[in-house]
């Protein structure tokens, strides 16, 4: 008959060891740590825990994709997309480049559209005004160009517009030639006025 280990001590009325009621198992030992189990033998812990999880905070989805991590003593794996590096531009004055979910390594940008950033010279924007750290330099008047229109005078009514201007801006006059006017004497003694109009 096997002998068994002595698991309970009792020194005259008092009890001095009692294991009768612990509840440790081995996997809640560390590996390599021996103890007494409640039957009274001499047993070696199997758990491989190193640290104490039960404060972790983290989720799955704020832990990188594959990788994993432990929580109140459970193994779990991360869901975090890996975005990388994650780049955009920007064209229009409103528009804006939703940044996705997920790891990013720092590396990723967004700037304005190499078309835009074109524009953005000093010669197009207003003298006294700045846009996106760069200073006005226009007047309005380098760009601006005027021409003039003939009218040539006419019994009809006429209606100047400031059509087919060209690389013109507007007109800046308007030129009327003047109208013919000669006297000549007539049989009656008297004298014919002319109006020459168109």
């Amino acid at each position: 008959m096997a002998t068994k280990a002595i698991n309970k001590v009792i020194y005259g009325n008092k009890t001095l060891i009692d294991l009768t009621a612990d509840t440790v198992a081995a996997d809640k030992v560390l590996s390599g740590y021996t103890f007494h189990a409640p039957d009274g033998t001499i047993q070696t812990g199997t758990s491989t825990y190193d640290v104490d999880s039960s404060a972790v905070t983290a989720n799955n989805s704020e832990v990188l994709s594959g990788k994993t991590f432990a929580k109140a003593g459970n193994i779990l794996t991360g869901t975090m997309p890996n975005i990388g590096a994650q780049t955009g531009t920007i064209s229009t004055k409103n528009q804006s480049v939703t940044i996705s979910a997920g790891y990013h390594d720092g590396s990723g940008s967004v700037s304005i559209s190499a078309t835009e950033q074109a524009q953005i010279i000093a010669e197009n924007i207003k003298q006294g005004v700045s846009i996106l750290g760069v200073q006005g330099s226009y007047t309005g008047s380098e760009l601006i160009h005027a021409t003039s229109a003939n009218v040539t005078p006419s019994t009809a009514a006429q209606t100047i517009l400031p059509t087919d201007l060209g690389e013109f801006n507007y007109i800046s006059q308007i030129n009327v030639a003047p109208i013919t006017y000669s006297e000549v004497e007539n049989n009656a003694g008297g004298l014919t006025a002319s109006i020459a109009a168109a």
